[in-house]
Formats: structure tokens, C-alpha cells, sequence
């Protein structure tokens, strides 16, 4: 297959596979709770795993992929992503769900990053925010799949079900990849080592802090809002149905928003606006009743910074730093993503209620604007010492 949105929606399916399964812990963390009588801090831990070994794996994860080349790299970890969530539905032991959650993490972060790369491989110079935005989009489409099935299928058949589920969910997409091919311009370059100057390297290191402060945010809407409605006395599956709608709202507004960053070319004044609207929206969500209505407005905007701030990385990179960047990019995004749901947790469980995971969720949203003002100076820096 050589036509790129082919390709595109490839990795959109693929790259969905990862969204499911890292919702399928927050999908049904009452049942969790009931089946291993643990508490809301240890669902976040759980949780937050699922992103722990991209601390260590995201960097050398571009070079792994550099080394073995995109589809042995993504099958050995969609492998790995099975794996994982066929461990968790065979054991009745918490600590060996954690060891389960870790391996599917591990193959989570190589898949991620390597699938970053692939798209950024056939975008760059076309359509990069669009397309971006259309490849972002797949995580919100897994979680909301997950929040309507997942629910509904643990409660009828338990927490196992769930986890098999998820697991030939990634067997499917070990059959989709088979079909990818790379584009021509970047085969030959691949060979070719890359080093990332100072200021492009800072600017990755910005844009990866930016998506992940960004992701902890949306995430507590998923991970913890379920919690926080049945605290009010929603059903599980009352609960998951109702946060799924950002989920399914935001399939819209991400390409949305990547199309509208395209056309009118001020991607960061469209990002800052909605980062504000969305921190205002989470804060608002804790102390109000009117759940669905909010859910709604988080689900039109939330989606529109992330095509914009996923195209940030593609500004500083060429072919023969994209592996390289990319994993720094994805380093920074995990160790927010592992830290954040872990911290939420634990001020959920002292603080007798969910909703401090949603304003701590509201306060790193709002640190995102400062940071791209940031990025924006250190890339205009850099062209001006370019052109000098």
C-alpha cells in the first residue's frame, strides 16, 4: 500500500489497540476494587504503570526501531501488548496484574513511538497537523470503544473477560501492520545515523512536556471520572457510558482541530484557547451536577490542541533525527503519564474523593500555554541562528 491516508488509517486502527488497553484498568476500576478489594490509590498505580517503562524504553525504543525496522519492531511489541493482558486475565494475584499491566506498558511505548515515526515518515511537509490530529484521534476512539464495552462485558463476565478482550484486540492489529510499507524517501535515509543539535533537542524536550501535562489532564476525565460519578451514585455502566462521551466527541473535534491549525496557520493561539477552556471545564466538572452538558463541551474542545501540539516535534526534526526525537518526545510524555495518575490517586485516597484527581488534572492543563510560548521562542531562536 503506497497511498499514505491507506497508511494513515493502518496506524490509526493499530495505534487503537493501545488506547483499549490501557483503558481497560479504568473501564471497570470499581470491579477491580470489589474483585481485589483494593482502593482508588492503588487503581492509580495500576493505572499509571501502564506507562512506567517508557521512562526507560521510549528513548532506545526509536533505536530499536531504527535497528530491527518498523514492522518487526511493531509486531514483536503488539506481541508483547497480548502477552500482558493474557497474564492479567489468567491471575487472581494483584501484584502479578501489575507485572501483566508492566508488560503490556512496555509494548505500549515501543508501539507508540515507533508508530509515531511511521506517520510523521509519511506526513512531513503534508497536511502534518491534519494528519496528526486523524492519528491522535484513535486514542480517544479506543477509550470511548473501551468505556461502552468494557463495563458491560465485566460485569456480566468479570475482570478476565475485560483483559481478553483487549488482548486479541492487539492479535488484530498484529494482522493489520502486515500491510504497511514505508514511503520510498525515507528508505534509504534510515541507515543514516542523526544527532538532534541543543536547541532542537530543548525543543523536543519542551513539546514532550507539553503533550504529556496536556494527556494527565484528559486522562483524569477517564480514569477518574468514572469513580467520581459513581460516587454520586452512577452505575458502572451508567458512569463509563457518560465519561465515553468526550471520547466520542473528541473522534470530532481532533481532526478538527489539526484541520483548523492547517488552514488558518496559528496553531498555537487555536491550542492555547482550548488548554484554557478545557482546565476551566475539568474544575467546573467537580462542582457541578450539570455532568452530561460539561462532558460535552470537554468533549468538542479537548480534542483541538492535539493535533497542533503532536506536530510541534515534526518542526525540528528530519528524517534522519525522527527515531532519535521521537523517543525523547515519548520519554517525557510517559513519565508525566506514569506520574500523574499515580499522584492523582493517592490524593483521591486522601482526600476521601475522585474530584481532586479532575482539578489536579485542571492545574496541568493549564500549565501547557507558558510551555508552548516557550517552544515558539526556542524554534525562532533556532531559525534565526540557522539563517545567520
Amino acid at each position: 500500500m503506497r497511498n499514505r491516508w491507506g497508511i494513515l488509517a493502518i496506524l490509526f486502527v493499530v495505534r487503537l489497540t493501545i488506547a483499549f488497553q490501557f483503558q481497560s484498568v479504568a473501564a471497570v476500576a470499581p470491579l477491580l476494587q470489589q474483585t481485589f478489594g483494593v482502593g482508588l490509590a492503588d487503581i492509580g498505580i495500576l493505572i499509571g504503570l501502564y506507562f512506567t517503562p517508557g521512562i526507560v524504553l521510549a528513548l532506545p525504543g526509536g533505536a530499536i526501531g531504527r535497528t530491527l525496522g518498523d514492522k518487526p519492531t511493531t509486531i514483536a511489541a503488539l506481541l508483547l501488548m497480548t502477552a500482558g493482558s493474557l497474564l492479567m486475565a489468567t491471575t487472581d494475584i494483584w501484584g502479578w496484574q501489575m507485572a501483566g499491566r508492566l508488560a503490556s506498558g512496555a509494548g505500549g511505548v515501543l508501539l507508540t513511538v515507533q508508530l509515531t515515526k511511521m506517520g510523521t515518515d509519511w506526513f512531513a511537509g503534508k497536511e502534518i497537523a491534519t494528519a496528526m490530529a486523524i492519528f491522535v484521534n484513535s486514542w480517544p476512539a479506543g477509550v470511548a470503544i473501551s468505556l461502552l464495552v468494557l463495563p458491560a462485558l465485566g460485569t456480566a463476565y468479570g475482570a478476565g473477560a475485560v483483559f481478553l478482550a483487549s488482548g486479541a484486540l492487539t492479535a488484530v492489529g498484529i494482522v493489520l501492520i502486515a500491510f504497511y510499507q514505508p514511503p520510498p524517501a525515507t528508505t534509504a535515509s534510515a541507515a543514516s545515523p542523526g544527532q538532534l543539535d541543543p536547541l532542537a533537542l530543548l525543543a523536543v524536550i519542551v513539546a514532550g512536556m507539553i503533550w504529556g501535562l496536556y494527556n494527565i489532564g484528559f486522562a483524569m476525565i477517564f480514569s477518574f471520572g468514572p469513580s467520581l460519578l459513581a460516587e454520586r451514585g452512577w452505575s458502572i455502566a451508567a458512569a463509563g457510558s457518560a465519561i465515553s462521551l468526550v471520547m466520542w466527541l473528541s473522534v470530532i473535534s481532533v481532526p478538527a482541530g489539526g484541520y483548523l491549525a492547517d488552514r488558518f496557520k496559528r496553531p498555537f493561539l487555536l491550542a492555547i484557547a482550548a488548554s484554557l477552556v478545557v482546565a476551566g471545564l475539568l474544575a467546573w466538572l467537580t462542582r457541578s451536577d450539570a455532568v452530561i452538558p460539561i462532558l460535552i463541551l470537554g468533549g468538542l474542545i479537548g480534542g483541538v490542541p492535539a493535533g497542533p501540539i503532536m506536530s510541534l516535534a515534526a518542526r525540528v526534526l528530519v528524517p534522519e533525527t525522527r527515531a532519535i526525537g521521537m523517543g525523547v518526545f515519548y520519554t517525557l510524555f510517559y513519565a508525566a503519564m506514569m506520574l500523574g495518575p499515580a499522584v492523582a490517586g493517592r490524593l483521591a485516597k486522601s482526600a476521601g474523593t475522585a474530584a481532586v484527581a479532575l482539578d489536579l488534572g485542571a492545574l496541568t492543563v493549564l500549565a501547557c500555554p507558558p510551555l508552548m510560548w516557550l517552544f515558539e521562542r526556542i524554534v525562532s531562536v533556532r531559525h534565526r541562528r540557522a539563517q545567520s
